[in-house]
């Protein structure tokens, strides 16, 4: 594709002056637009993409200086470079065409040479800066999409703090609450689903699931292979953190409800909730995770591994904390590994 010729407006009130003037810019190669006064220009600016503005003065209505302030007050407009040109050959005139935002300022009758070396120079330093702002709006969407890539990697405050420069983040939080869910028999389940289906089911689940997380104000930590960690309580604490962790609990099993595989097989899910002290911190340089760990966290995990499909069982600590809002089932004492034996307690619904 040919490039397209530079684009010039010559404003001036003399017929004279501007046929002679738009002939000469035309035999050397410019696109040559012209107006008779400084109302028909502006509105030519605004219409139109011009890449420079050749401006008399001495004008009747409006002159060559209220054109150039009124175009240099519209940001949609102020990037226009403009040259004056005027038989006015004073230097309070040029300090004020400049003071006002001229690029530069020529004296009728003008030398043709300089003319053509000022607007050449004019239009190179318009290149460069629609160069430079070319390149600033890159920079911008790269950098908003490297955000948008850390903020999906990393909760927003852990986020901010890395870009600040803390090297080392590892922080205690004294009262969050844990949860932990994994599909039952998945992967038995899907022996028939080719790898392009095994995910597609799995990222329709997750992606409902992390939904939910956004909704009630959830950080999801992490999801590995069938199963699906989130947190209530940081790294922002806040006082619902159970709350909010119950109801994205009884959601998640009734959207996990909808869903069937090939022969109209159920998927069904053991969940499993845990409160209190973690430590959390960012793991990693290169693939760095923001992870949890904890008596708090293994308990919640075994909450889920020795769990019951379609159940969300918790611990009794969880249970106390519930229980004047929502509705549970016992299910008594069972062998926890590695904990021994724990009173255990289904939550089944809301009171409400």
């Amino acid at each position: 594709m040919d490039a397209q010729p530079d684009r010039v407006l010559i404003v001036d009130d003399n017929e004279v002056n501007r046929d002679l003037l738009a002939k000469r810019l035309q035999r050397q190669g410019y696109g040559v637009t012209v107006a008779s006064n400084g109302f028909e220009a502006l509105e030519m600016m605004a219409s139109m993409s011009l890449d420079l503005v050749l401006l008399d003065i001495m004008m009747p209505q409006m002159n060559g200086y209220q054109v150039l302030e009124t175009l240099k007050a519209d940001p949609a407009l102020r990037h226009i470079p403009v040259v004056m040109i005027s038989a006015v050959n004073d230097i309070d005139s040029i300090v004020r065409c400049i003071e006002l935002g001229a690029e530069d300022y020529l004296s009728k009758p003008f030398n043709p040479v300089l003319l053509k070396a000022r607007i050449n120079a004019c239009l190179e330093k318009k290149r460069l800066r629609d160069q430079e702002q070319a390149y600033l709006k890159k920079l911008a969407e790269e950098q908003e999409k490297s955000e948008r890539l850390l903020l999906n990697i990393l909760p927003e405050a852990i986020a901010q703090r890395l870009k600040r420069g803390e090297s080392t983040i590892a922080d205690s939080f004294a009262d969050v609450t844990v949860l932990f869910a994994d599909i039952v028999n998945f992967t038995k389940l899907s022996a028939n689903l080719s790898p392009a289906q095994l995910v597609e089911v799995l990222n329709e689940i997750f992606s409902a699931f992390d939904e939910l997380a956004e909704k009630y104000g959830l950080e999801k930590i992490k999801t590995i292979g069938d199963a699906y960690m989130v947190v209530g309580g940081l790294p922002t604490p806040r006082p619902d953190h159970a709350e909010a962790i119950a109801n994205m609990a009884l959601d998640m099993q009734r959207i996990i409800g909808q869903f069937r595989l090939e022969g109209n097989e159920p998927v069904q899910m053991r969940t499993g909730i845990n409160i209190g002290a973690v430590e959390a911190g960012v793991i990693g340089t290169k693939k760095f995770t923001y992870d949890l760990w904890g008596d708090t966290v293994n308990t919640a995990n075994r909450m889920e591994s020795h769990g019951v499909a379609g159940k969300i069982q918790v611990t009794e600590t969880t249970y106390q904390r519930l229980k004047d809002k929502y509705i549970f089932e016992e299910r008594g004492i069972i062998e926890i590994k590695g904990k021994g034996e724990m009173f255990t307690y289904f939550l089944t619904a809301r009171k409400d």
